[in-house]
């Protein structure tokens, strides 16, 4: 009969689970983007809408205006100002509408937070039906369990088609 795991052993699944999950959401909120000016120039401007473009960012657009966003971002880059500060401008000159993504904080952070509690929820609902339905399985065979097998098996054995005694 095999053993079964101990309850350190059953959490160590769901641990090395939960460090895959907080590392992945770590690296996934570092600040910055690239190394190199160029790809932090283009990090920011793809978070940047082009005023003259529909539904295109300032990196990926070719119009004249978003040429003029992505010098202008270099430009702040250069002078030490950092990308918040520069969507800051951005979002003041044009409008919040001109931000790809909402902000982090206040009211347009619930955008970012509401999916991740909602995914914690679910989550959890599903580690407790699990318990639950495997606190409600019988764990040993009983003699009732027995007999009722013993007494399926032999009306199968008399009417193996089961097409009943009517016939």
């Amino acid at each position: 009969m095999a053993e079964h795991p101990s309850p350190a052993g059953r959490r160590l699944p769901w641990l090395a689970m939960a460090v895959v999950v907080a590392v992945a959401l770590l690296v996934g909120v570092r600040p910055g983007g690239g190394t190199s000016d160029e790809d932090r120039m283009r990090a920011i401007a793809s978070t940047i809408k082009c005023p003259r473009c529909a539904s295109q960012s300032a990196a990926t657009s070719d119009a004249p205006t978003a040429a003029a966003i992505r010098r202008d971002i270099a430009r702040r880059l250069a002078d030490g100002q950092s990308p918040d500060q520069i969507r800051d401008y951005f979002a003041g000159r044009y409008g919040e509408g001109i931000l790809l993504t909402p902000g982090r904080s206040g009211a347009a952070g619930l955008v970012w937070a509401i999916p991740v509690v909602g995914v914690v929820i679910a989550c959890a609902g599903l580690v407790l039906a699990f318990r639950r339905w495997q606190a409600a399985a019988p764990t040993a065979t009983t003699d009732a369990d027995r007999e009722l097998v013993a007494i399926a098996l032999d009306r199968q054995q008399h009417d193996p088609h089961g097409e009943g005694e009517g016939r």
